[in-house]
């Protein structure tokens, strides 16, 4: 039993890499018309470009230690059912606690990518997946899914082993941490268990029949405990800064922005060409 810890949560994605460019502070969408005037007659028709329009593909929600979270990112997790609304939750409630839970995981993420863990065992992998895939009622709708947050098969193990390299660390490094005593376990049995299978009006089992269950039960719960601890130090520690929900006034979010292919195209001449007059790079 690992309650929560076994649930692969929702992971990051890279930006997509050519079209989309640097985040950019959404500027008004909205262009003034102007008057058009008659050519001369001795003018030869020019045909102009069309006008690139700016395409909004994403927008950043938060940002920790400069590595966005994405409006996408939420989506992800949601219709892929990974963190499915609590009872009663309105729908931006719900939407707050997956983005905390990501900047919760992001952080985390970066302590790990610090330590350079092994690749986690590939039947860990396919058995997480194969649980994710068990949230839908056939095969065509999870391929829909994926399709619909920007997956397919490969990208969603990638982020599954990410995950599970968490789960790893959490167990190394914060396992040793976590001791149950048999006072904890006797505890458990008659606070706990004992009212409960009362309650259900079940007979209750002998401890001895019970005792290591009741044990991983506690260890999963201090272990959580621990997890929680650490990834508040962290937060602590880092550069967290929540676009969604700021009030009146606050910052506005920023976005990201995808030209279109002849946009890009003469960007990337622009910028690679030199300008006139200016100091050629040391050798």
């Amino acid at each position: 039993m690992r309650n929560d810890l076994t649930h692969p949560r929702p992971l990051s994605l890279v930006f997509p890499p050519a079209l989309l460019v640097a985040v950019l502070v959404l500027l008004p969408g909205t262009a003034r018309s102007q008057s058009k005037k008659p050519a001369p007659p001795s003018a030869t028709p020019s045909t102009s470009a069309p006008v690139a329009k700016n395409v909004l593909k994403d927008r950043v929600l938060a940002v920790v230690d400069e590595d966005p979270i994405l409006a996408s990112d939420v989506e992800r997790v949601i219709k892929l059912g990974l963190q499915p609304p609590n009872p009663g939750e309105t729908n931006d409630q719900h939407r707050k606690r997956v983005l905390d839970s990501l900047i919760e995981e992001r952080l985390r993420f970066h302590e790990i990518d610090r330590y350079g863990l092994e690749q986690v065992p590939v039947d860990d992998i396919e058995r997480a997946v194969a649980k994710i895939r068990a949230r839908f009622p056939n095969d065509a709708a999870f391929q829909k899914a994926l399709k619909e947050v920007g997956l397919d098969a490969k990208k969603l193990r990638q982020l599954v082993a990410r995950q599970l390299l968490v789960l790893t660390y959490v167990d190394e490094r914060l396992g040793p941490r976590v001791f149950v005593t048999f006072d904890d376990i006797n505890k458990y049995y008659r606070t706990v268990l004992t009212p409960e299978m009362q309650k259900k009006k079940q007979p209750v089992p002998p401890l001895e029949d019970v005792r290591e269950d009741i044990r991983e039960v506690l260890k999963q719960q201090k272990l959580t405990q621990e997890l929680q601890t650490w990834t508040a130090e962290l937060r602590n520690k880092a550069d967290v800064v929540v676009y969604s929900g700021q009030p009146g006034g606050g910052p506005l979010p920023p976005v990201v922005k995808k030209l279109d292919a002849s946009t890009a195209k003469k960007a990337d001449t622009k910028s690679a060409a030199p300008k006139k007059g200016a100091a050629k790079p040391p050798a």
